[in-house]
């Protein structure tokens, strides 16, 4: 199964959460995802001025298992006292390399999966229950009282390890974790305060969470973690800088060592050289003719040398321009091999060209579904159309054998960055005009907007799916994104 999260990351890029979910009957997952992109012709984007190197420069992948998924209510049985609680044990009776590895493996993976199921439980409150208002002082409670116990059990935990066979850089990863759920929590707390109606009937609710905020929040003064102060810009950037890092240290052992090179190098190198060669057999040919009928020395043969040396190399490149095209479908542009643990468990194969109109499917332009007008325009200057291929083969074998965790997949963060795509944009600004009944104008100001079309085709097994994009942007950046 192959699922598609979509958001717009800034004002020039839009991201791309592209999850790949592995069927535990099947050793090998096959996945693809076919892109259509559809670009308006008069931003001149076309393969003289926008390059395959250009086009992989804009797009920016992060691969990364999927968030083992836990509810909030069993982190505690489920992680800490079966795998953190032991790393814990094992790291202060025999310090070596290889259990700090695992100590380190396990506690940011307890943070990762601690942040994700908070995550998920704010998102129920905010998404389910205050909308339709039901049962939101139970579930309020209830995870307040599941976020006491899993960061006292936690906390608990640092005793284990305050021993002197524990150095302090080690002893910091702890301390890492510990921040980095603090501040989460503040977070998401503050998001149910913000969503929870300031009334009557949810003042005990709203007042449940506001202290419990502000308790962590006097927890983080006392071990000195960075808090918000209202009247302190550079403590506050600081913070949100700080909180970052925390997050990337960790959900580090959840992102995939990826290795890209250049897919089919060898191939395309025999098919170049049997170009090089079927030219210097023409050439080969005509000399020998010219030679056998009109001698050694003569004007003919030099003439004729010249001639079949112009069009050897002018053979060579069409033949050339000949194999790449006619393979191009069989072979991408770049290999990437994917592994955990130094360990390859999959790889992905991505590619790009510029299309014609003739070559896309009928199904893809059924839901492009341009409108009469946009059709007429294109009879003049069509859409420019790129192809995005992209397959990726995991192994779960492999997957499963490299960590105790059971992961569902990985997950493609793909970030399109339309920086280039607008650089011939004309200016945004441009003026209307309407007149009153007494024939006074007025002129109104409105923005210039392009369309980009975007239409993923996700194929598994016997699966295919079909999504539908629209990017609305200017000259000043993306307006909205828009699922058709």
């Amino acid at each position: 199964m192959i699922d598609i999260k979509t958001k717009v990351q800034d004002k020039f890029s839009i991201e791309f959460k592209i999850s790949f979910l592995v069927r535990r009957k099947l050793k090998k997952n096959d996945f693809a995802v076919n892109t259509w992109l559809f670009i308006p012709n008069s931003l001149d984007i076309n393969q003289q001025t926008y390059s395959k190197n250009q086009f992989y420069s804009d797009v920016k992948s992060n691969v990364r298992l999927i968030t083992p998924v836990f509810p909030l209510r069993e982190i505690t049985d489920m992680v800490i006292h079966k795998n953190l609680k032991d790393s814990f044990h094992t790291l202060a009776s025999d310090p070596t390399k290889t259990n700090k590895r695992e100590f380190e493996h396990e506690i940011k993976m307890f943070g990762a999966i601690f942040k994700s199921a908070l995550r998920d439980e704010c998102y129920h409150i905010l998404e389910k229950a205050i909308e339709q208002d039901v049962d939101v002082e139970y579930l309020v409670s209830d995870a307040i009282e599941n976020l006491k116990t899993i960061t006292t059990n936690y906390r608990e935990l640092r005793k284990i390890i305050n021993v002197p066979t524990i150095s302090a850089n080690v002893l910091n990863y702890f301390w890492f974790v510990d921040e980095f759920m603090a501040e989460a929590i503040e977070q998401y707390i503050y998001q149910l305060i913000d969503a929870i109606p300031n009334s009557k009937k949810h003042n005990s609710i709203r007042n449940l969470l506001v202290k419990y905020a502000k308790k962590e929040e006097k927890y983080k003064l006392e071990k000195g973690y960075t808090v918000v102060k209202p009247d302190d810009p550079a403590n506050n950037r600081e913070l949100l800088f700080r909180f970052g890092i925390l997050k990337r240290f960790v959900e580090s052992d959840l992102f995939l060592k990826v290795f890209k090179k250049r897919d089919g190098l060898l191939v395309e190198q025999i098919y170049f050289s049997l170009a090089a060669g079927i030219s210097m057999i023409f050439a080969t040919t005509i000399a020998f003719y010219t030679q056998l009928k009109y001698g050694n020395f003569t004007i003919p043969l030099f003439v004729a040398l010249v001639v079949s040396y112009m069009l050897k190399d002018r053979i060579k490149d069409l033949m050339r321009f000949y194999f790449v095209q006619a393979n191009k479908e069989k072979y991408f542009d770049n290999k990437t091999t994917i592994s955990l643990k130094d360990n390859p468990i999959g790889f992905s194969k991505e590619g790009m060209d510029f299309i014609t109109e003739e070559m896309i499917p009928q199904e893809i332009m059924k839901i492009r579904a341009r409108s009469p007008l946009v059709e007429a325009g294109n009879r003049i200057s069509d859409e420019k159309i790129i192809l995005y291929r992209k397959i990726i083969k995991i192994n779960r074998e492999k997957m499963v054998a490299n960590s105790k965790y059971v992961f569902s997949g990985i997950n493609d963060v793909m970030r399109f960055y339309i920086t280039r795509i607008i650089q011939k944009a004309v200016t945004p600004d441009a003026p209307l005009y309407i007149a009153d009944d007494e024939g006074k104008l007025s002129t109104i100001i409105t923005e210039k907007m392009y369309y980009l079309n975007i239409i993923m085709e996700m194929l598994f097994e016997e699966q295919t799916n079909y999504k539908r994009y629209r990017i609305v942007f200017s000259r000043n950046g993306i307006i909205n994104l828009e699922s058709l």
